[in-house]
């Protein structure tokens, strides 16, 4: 997802002035995480705290402010762009991943000294998270202290109020189950797990079990809600103002509508309710907060029961992923063809406009409800900035003779989008065709993966890269994420890539994930190629039975539909089975989204898809 990279965000006043508040409260170090009390990856603009006192706007880092440092933790992802935005002599950049550079907590633990009181809002960081850090922090002779008045919000002038936008049901013909069913299977698993009840903290779980959808959060159709379901009973806590008729008709009597406020309330009697054998199981994710209102006897974390579900999309679902494609593909093609002509018409194309101009194509389409994230429409350098986002006041004119790098997503009803796609409008040089063509090579090995069921991202995730190691090329992102059903772009837990977090699950069939390697030359240009695929099982071929031993084995099916600009390709590096893989993968795009293009009668996109898809290797 796109951030802005607008230059050096002044924040020594904003520092200066959390300080202040720390020393009144008595505490020598205070940690603001990126996340809300929903664990939200992406939170709404009133919760982006970590944002608000450092001036970096990526999605991922953590900040740890102490009366005479302040830290910045983030991944590779963003070195580039926090290098840019943090203002210096305030502010040092811990660019996580690199040796010897400690995490936040290993820092907390390691270079305070004792006595310490490392302050944070219990509602911002997972419980087991806080449990980890405070028994470290013990033993530090330091001391973790929970302080539910949350010290950025009291400095913040200004900060925006939280949404409280419409609430709307998605039909059985769009989710492919009711929610009841899915009650159902929630409690079956509660039976398994011999426990009374599951507390749903993170909004896309909330959204997935009701079959309700929002827009409380940019580029994510949620709402801020949390639920709790018993053996025998359903409470949704949710502004009741934000419910339409229509979605109060579609929960009917099957659940207890709650105030939002009421929860934390709620928790705590219902904590003090419970028999000593009785407990509610909380997720991974849910807050100090949580955890703390129902009390450590009454609370058991495990791995959410409706994020491993939620996970797995039926096939009503994963048909809807591919209807989404076909039009997404098809404003894709409408926008390249267009950028194409303009830029070698001589006019001046901004980053901002190209990607203003992208979602204008995409909302030719019907059932197109917004974008599933910022696009990120980046030329020369920019390209190299991985999450770059262009500004809306400066933008730089997309350079025809530079990579262009356009990364951007679309939700419709019934499916997500995400794909990236790397063009230059001119003559590219032999390195970036070669870097290209290493990149394009790790994505087709992913793509023909034949793998056991249940190998995690972290196993297969080498796949993508080896290619671009033969070169000593590498990046610093993962490999794939996972992909909601008109959902968030990004969704736990699946994913590939390095991070040990992907070796926890597995892959199974029904999964929707990315395969986008990539390569970036930091100051000159970037490299991306991005589809969505979906997991599905895999057969021998000819009717072959299977070996005693298999579990059975799973491979990808892709389901986004856009050209791979072939110019940029060498095809002295492919193999004959890549080239044919290039081949085939643009007989297909060509075959699905003529139709479509000749229905819109837009013969320039048609010319520009018929020259691309036809150019073999």
């Amino acid at each position: 997802m796109g951030a802005p990279s607008s230059g050096v965000v002044p924040t020594a006043g904003i520092v200066q002035s959390l300080r202040e508040r720390m020393r009144q409260a008595k505490l020598d170090a205070y940690v603001v995480p990126s996340e809300d009390e929903h664990a939200s990856e992406y939170p709404a603009l009133s919760d982006l705290r970590r944002g608000f006192i450092t001036g970096f706007n990526g999605s991922a880092g953590c900040a740890v402010v102490t009366q005479d440092k302040a830290l910045l933790f983030t991944d590779g992802r963003y070195f580039l762009q926090a290098g840019q935005q943090l203002e210096p002599g305030v502010w040092t950049l811990m660019r996580l991943g690199v040796p010897d550079v400690p995490s936040w907590q290993e820092w907390l633990t390691q270079s305070l000294p004792k006595h310490t009181r490392v302050g944070v809002d219990p509602s911002v960081v997972s419980a087991e998270e806080a449990r980890a850090l405070g028994a470290d922090l013990a033993t530090a002779g330091a001391e973790l202290v929970p302080h539910r008045e949350n010290l950025v919000d009291l400095i913040w002038e200004g900060r925006p109020s939280r949404p409280q936008e419409p609430v709307f049901a998605l039909p059985d013909t769009i989710t492919g189950e009711p929610f009841v069913q899915k009650l159902e299977r929630l409690r079956d698993e509660l039976g398994k797990k011999h426990a009374y009840g599951f507390v749903a903290t993170m909004l896309d779980e909330v959204a997935w079990l009701f079959n309700l959808r929002g827009n409380d959060v940019p580029f994510n159709p949620v709402f801020f809600a949390f639920a709790v379901v018993t053996r025998d009973e359903t409470l949704l806590y949710v502004h009741e103002k934000q419910l339409t008729d229509e979605a109060r008709a579609h929960l009917g009597s099957a659940v207890t509508l709650r105030p939002y406020d009421a929860f934390y309330t709620d928790l705590r009697a219902m904590g003090a309710r419970l028999s000593p054998t009785q407990k509610l199981l909380i997720g991974k994710r849910a807050s100090l907060a949580v955890y703390d209102a129902i009390g450590a006897e009454h609370t058991l974390i495990d791995r959410s029961i409706i994020v491993d579900q939620k996970s797995i999309k039926n096939p009503v679902e994963i048909d809807g992923f591919r209807e989404a494609h076909v039009r997404d593909g098809a404003a894709l093609v409408s926008y390249f063809a267009w950028l194409e002509e303009e830029l070698h018409a001589g006019r001046t194309v901004t980053e901002t406009d190209g990607a203003r101009a992208l979602e204008r194509f995409r909302a030719q389409h019907a059932d197109f409800r917004g974008l599933s994230f910022s696009t990120i429409s980046s030329t020369g350098p920019n390209g190299a900035v991985i999450h770059y986002s262009p500004p809306e006041e400066g933008s730089p004119p997309i350079e025809p003779n530079s990579l262009y790098v356009c990364d951007s997503g679309a939700h419709f009803t019934f499916g997500t989008t995400d794909v990236t796609r790397t063009l230059h409008f001119g003559e590219p040089t032999a390195y970036q065709k070669r870097c290209f063509t290493r990149v394009l090579q790790g994505h087709v090995a992913l793509d023909q993966a034949v793998f056991p069921y249940n190998t995690t991202g972290y196993v297969i995730d080498a796949l993508a890269r080896a290619p671009g190691w033969r070169d000593h090329l590498q990046y610093l992102h993962g490999t794939g994420h996972g992909v909601g059903h008109y959902l968030n772009v990004h969704e736990p837990p699946m994913g590939i890539g390095t991070r040990l977090v992907f070796n926890e699950t597995g892959l199974k069939a029904g999964m929707v994930i990315s395969n986008e390697p990539g390569y970036y030359l930091d100051g000159h240009w970037g490299i991306r190629i991005e589809n969505l695929v979906v997991v599905q099982p895999h057969t021998l071929p000819n009717g072959e039975p299977e070996p005693p031993s298999s579990r059975g084995f799973l491979r990808f099916e892709h389901i986004t539909l856009v050209p791979i600009q072939t110019k940029l390709i060498d095809p002295e590096l492919l193999s004959p089975a890549e080239r044919e893989w290039v081949n085939s993968y643009h007989d297909e795009v060509l075959t699905k989204l003529r139709p479509v293009l000749e229905k819109m009668g837009d013969q320039r996109a048609l010319r520009w898809l018929e020259k691309e898809c036809t150019a073999r290797v």
